[in-house]
């Protein structure tokens, strides 16, 4: 059973809400980022680039420690309040094209530890320590991870239900999203929630892999050094958004690569027609409607690619994956990418980009072959946790993606 509980936030005031909270720092362009910290003295980027007020650039564990500090200062102003009681957050996202809604709350890492949250992903075990290591230097989490559990009515009851009532965040963004967030403390709704996540066996990290695996870590550590560890100290918890399975939106990824590993354009659809029946779309823009179908465009025209499953077998879940497929099939042994997540020879391009996007960095010469997939299933993906396999990088990229600064989980 899944342990899901409420926690006090920390958070802006109503009328600060819509100026404090930001998109992930890397979505940002640097005009962007540089306009939003000149000109709005409330956003998040505030206090996680905390050199700007410096006007210098500083890294390490100097750096944490300035983020710590303009958090503190930010709590100082009551741009940050904590709330007095522990509380549920129902969060909607509006986009141009969905509309996504779930449950901020504070997961176990004992569930993560002992695969009642279940994984998907590899993670990087440098990543994870630094991570960490900010997490302890900073004593706060603003990131929550994506937990995904299966449709529950009593849940979705409970959320139309709360949303009928006037929100205690409502404001739009540049990128016309709307955004909504409702507190939830009264104790039987607490106690509704709470018993329904416990009533289920297991629920899959979405995304966020690195941010549990280092809460994990930093549980870990504060366990060894507490002699009066109970397990359930804040420390043993982490900041998650809960969605249900239906309202996930799962993109894929377009590996572009740079070259063709020495190969001229024929010897390498030469090497691809061993795996692969090849049809050539010229300048039509094709996109795959099946699995194991993939597009490829190259040298100006696009290519459709379809596997010759007579000469590929399928052992288990992480074997029928596209990705899994273009790997072992094309970008390993025929164009000589290893290490996925470290080749600078390969690029990845997630599926919300629009396919002439593409082709326009294609034909610009930076890369020589791109190639694009249908998205993964919820079912794939819990397939391969539940087998206790893990899929190629960059294999999903799934919204919602939440804005960071509305609620923050001390420890």
């Amino acid at each position: 059973m899944a342990k899901i509980y409420p926690f006090k936030a920390v958070r802006p005031p109503r009328d600060k809400a819509g100026l404090v909270a930001s998109r992930p720092y890397e979505d940002y362009s640097i005009g962007e980022l540089t306009a939003e910290l000149e000109y709005n003295p409330f956003s998040f980027l505030h206090i996680i680039n905390p050199g700007y007020k410096f006007q210098h650039e500083i890294t390490g564990k100097k750096r944490f420690q300035l983020v710590k500090n303009r958090y503190l200062e930010f709590k100082e102003s009551k741009i940050f309040i904590q709330d007095k009681e522990p509380c549920y957050y129902f969060y909607k996202i509006i986009t141009r094209k969905n509309i996504f809604s779930g449950i901020i709350a504070a997961a176990s890492v004992h569930d993560y530890e002992n695969n009642i949250i279940k994984k998907h992903e590899d993670t990087i075990s440098h990543r994870e320590t630094m991570f960490k290591d900010y997490l302890k230097e900073v004593g706060f989490n603003t990131e929550p991870v994506l937990l995904t559990y299966p449709d529950s009515e009593v849940i979705n009851s409970l959320i139309k239900q709360t949303m009928k009532s006037i929100p205690e965040y409502e404001f739009s963004t540049h990128n016309k999203e709307t955004h909504y967030l409702w507190k939830i403390c009264e104790p039987g709704v607490v106690d509704q929630i709470k018993a329904e996540f416990e009533r289920m066996p297991f629920l899959y990290i979405a995304d966020g892999h690195h941010r549990s695996a280092s809460s994990a870590l930093l549980a870990k550590e504060a366990k060894e050094t507490n002699p009066n560890h109970t397990g359930e100290e804040p420390y043993t918890y982490f900041m998650s958004f809960l969605i249900a399975e239906s309202n996930l939106k799962i993109h894929e990824y377009t590996r572009l690569v740079t070259d063709l590993n020495g190969l001229s354009k024929e010897e390498f659809l030469i090497r691809l027609d061993e795996h692969f029946r090849i049809e050539n779309r010229g300048i039509e823009v094709y996109f795959p409607s099946k699995k194991h179908h993939f597009n490829m465009y190259l040298d100006g025209e696009f290519y459709s690619l379809y596997l010759r499953k007579t000469n590929y077998e399928f052992t288990d879940s992480l074997s029928t994956l596209d990705p899994y497929i273009l790997y072992e099939k094309i970008l390993k042994p025929i164009l000589g990418i290893e290490d996925l997540r470290n080749d600078s020879r390969i690029v990845y391009i997630h599926g919300k980009n629009d396919l002439i996007e593409i082709k326009a960095k294609i034909d610009s010469g930076k890369f020589a072959v791109g190639f694009g997939m249908l998205p993964l299933t919820i079912e794939e993906i819990k397939q391969v946790a539940d087998e206790g396999l893990t899929m190629p990088p960059k294999s999903t990229y799934i919204e919602p993606k939440l804005r960071s600064g509305l609620t923050i989980y001390e420890f």
